[in-house]
């Protein structure tokens, strides 16, 4: 058998695309990952903004809430556990359908955020680290996690 050349085999290495999109954890899942043995209420959002968001209240104490941003052209589906008192204590990614920056699922990644509130920068590059290749998944996860903190702060901490 004769090898292809070079040139005819390089364009079919251009179109064949990515295969990272994927569903990792199901809300069930994550809420257990996050909150052990605990029970959820599921909470009405009267908020413009809330389009792909879902929130639960925790039995221990606390709040479960799933969102999404956008990576650079596929959403991100990710879960925040905060605590009674508006920390975050762990984030889930449920599912990523870009096919670059997959990585933002390292749990040393997501653990960046554990502890932190609305009080804290949660800056790329300055209180949480870049994932090289990640960019854009690190960067709009981060904001969108800032963006919860400030939802509790304004509509979850009298509830």
């Amino acid at each position: 058998m004769v090898p292809w050349p070079a040139f005819v085999a390089a364009p079919l290495a251009i179109f064949a695309p990515a295969a990272h999109a994927a569903v990792y954890l199901s809300v069930e899942q994550a809420q257990q990952a996050i909150f052990p043995g605990a029970r959820f209420t599921v909470e009405a959002l009267a908020s413009p903004d809330a389009a792909h968001r879902q929130l639960w209240r925790v039995s221990q104490g606390g709040w479960f809430i799933v969102d999404a941003v956008f990576g650079k052209h596929e959403l991100i589906t990710y879960a925040v556990g905060l605590g009674a008192d508006g920390s975050v204590r762990g984030v889930e990614i449920l599912e990523y359908l870009e096919s670059y920056g997959y990585q933002i699922r390292d749990p040393a990644w997501r653990r960046q955020f554990a502890g932190k509130t609305a009080r804290d920068p949660l800056k790329l590059d300055q209180d949480i680290r870049n994932i090289s290749g990640a960019t854009l998944s690190c960067r709009h996860v981060t904001d969108g996690i800032k963006r919860l903190l400030g939802f509790y702060e304004s509509a979850l901490k009298q509830r």
